[in-house]
């Protein structure tokens, strides 16, 4: 074997404990007993240290100084760029660090449920303290003295920079504001959904939809959490999604949405399983396949025009008069506090709020103990109205209690992707809203499995969307389409 062999053969073993780690973490999320939390919380920080020690192995040194780097593919000088990527970083961290985050993030999801349930921030305070402090410590060790958010924000977007979110921000919070006021201030407004809807006929309504937009469900499921997520990659790919009897769009997206993401992971090159580049090239860019599945492809009016008969048949009844105003109702515009739930025009505003929070709680600026006043008086700012309740709030997302800082920017990076994806999307595919009217998805997303999805982590985030669209990356596709979709809904 030669030192790439063996290089690869160990980093094989590598990955598979990651996944390991991964399964435990979708397990305490959908199924695991209340009262193993502690125990689980010992049984993450141990694979931790396993996969830490691993990480900073001497023998990668050894053998990424025997390789040849001019005999290299591309294919496996991307995978050396990922490994030395990878090492250079658990170099920095000291185990016992990584170790305590593992265990603080792990205990801490249980106890943010208990005080989200409770609406009470101060009962989750000192588990959020803990776990700021380590992160902060995190970020020192990364950053060499650099900026700490932005040695965070690198785990999730490696190459952007905080000052660069901030750019992106600057260029879509005027438009999105005006679009925003306007809407709301229209004097067409659409329907409101109506009806009850059971969980039940709601899941299996869900189980159809993944299915359409081209989940395989031999190598996933989907399960009910709190908060919806996939996990997991290659050849097990698994999600969740919640229900609300009132409000059937909830389940609806929110599978829709995590599709997109277990679709990047089913649909990465079989060759790259187990590897470093076996799976998304960043957050931002996985974001930009849920973005694009779930509002670009089915909140689009030809596919709503589907759902809208398919969910008659479903529920034996329409949940508007008609499908014209129902692909109103799907994109409606709402005063409300929950990003998940937030139209696409709003939803980034949503991410803006907690992108400044969060880089003011790691740069030392902005304590725990003052988060929720902050929050508070942020949102007031921004959306003109008072956060009534902690859940409704700064409790209403479990990113913060698993350490996910410099994450939240990654969701708008994503949006933007997006826009840019969809441009490019329907220049190669002129015909889609003629498929997507008889509810087939594939049409789309075959473009976006070979345009994205199937090349991994080969290429730098920038790149993926730049070698799928033929363009640089801009906020302009995005805010265009924005304008023009809730233009027509609205009549503005």
């Amino acid at each position: 074997m030669t030192a790439f062999d063996e290089l690869m053969g160990f980093q094989r073993d590598t990955q598979a404990l990651a996944e390991i780690a991964g399964r435990l973490g979708w397990d305490q999320e959908t199924v695991m007993p209340e009262g193993a939390a502690p125990q689980r919380a010992e049984e993450m920080a141990a694979m931790e240290n396993i996969l830490h020690a691993r990480r900073i192995d001497p023998r990668i040194a050894d053998w990424l100084s025997a390789i040849d780097k001019s005999d290299l593919s591309p294919v496996d000088a991307a995978q050396i760029r990922e490994i030395k990527r990878a090492r250079s970083r658990a170099l920095k961290v000291p185990v016992d660090l990584s170790m305590a985050i593992a265990r603080a993030t792990s205990a801490a999801q249980r106890k943010w449920a208990d005080a989200r349930a409770k609406d009470d921030f101060k009962a989750f305070q000192p588990v959020l303290e803990e776990i700021v402090s380590l992160r902060r410590e995190e970020a020192a060790a990364l950053a060499d003295g650099g900026d700490l958010y932005d040695a965070l924000l690198d785990d999730y977007e490696p190459g952007a920079s905080g000052q660069d979110i901030q750019t992106m921000f600057d260029a879509m919070r005027p438009r999105l504001v005006k679009l925003r006021d306007a809407a709301l201030g229209s004097d067409h407004q659409p329907e409101k959904v109506i009806g009850t809807y059971p969980a039940g006929k709601q899941m299996k309504l869900s189980a159809k939809l993944a299915r359409s937009f081209g989940y395989d469900l031999t190598h996933g499921r989907i399960d009910k959490a709190v908060h919806p997520f996939s996990s997991g990659s290659g050849l097990d790919v698994r999600i969740t999604t919640r229900t609300n009897e009132a409000d059937p769009f909830n389940c609806i997206y929110s599978t829709i949405h995590e599709v997109g993401h277990a679709c990047y992971e089913q649909n990465v090159d079989r060759a790259f399983l187990l590897t470093p580049i076996g799976c998304g090239a960043s957050m931002g860019v996985h974001e930009s396949q849920s973005r694009i599945y779930e509002n670009q492809l089915g909140r689009s009016r030809a596919f709503a025009s589907w759902l809208f008969d398919r969910m008659e048949h479903r529920f034996g009844y329409a949940p508007a008069s008609n499908a014209d105003a129902f692909f109103g109702t799907v994109n409606q515009l709402e005063k409300g506090y929950i990003r998940t739930e937030s139209d696409e025009v709003q939803y980034n505003l949503h991410v803006m709020l907690r992108f400044d929070l969060e880089r003011r709680l790691i740069a030392g600026q902005l304590d725990v103990a003052d988060l929720e006043e902050a929050w508070n008086t942020r949102f007031a700012a921004d959306f003109g109205y008072e956060v009534d309740k902690a859940s409704n709030g700064v409790l209403q997302d479990v990113h913060w209690a698993v350490g996910l800082f410099g994450y939240f920017p990654t969701y708008s990076l994503g949006n933007v992707y997006a826009g840019c994806l969809h441009e490019g999307l329907r220049k190669d595919c002129p015909d889609l809203d003629a498929q997507l009217a008889q509810g087939k998805a594939s049409y789309a997303t075959d473009w976006l499995r070979d345009k994205v999805q199937k090349h991994g982590a080969l290429y730098a985030p920038n790149e993926v969307i730049e070698r799928a669209t033929g363009k640089p990356v801009s906020v302009e596709p995005l805010l265009s389409y924005l304008e023009a979709k809730f233009g027509e809904i609205y009549r503005i």
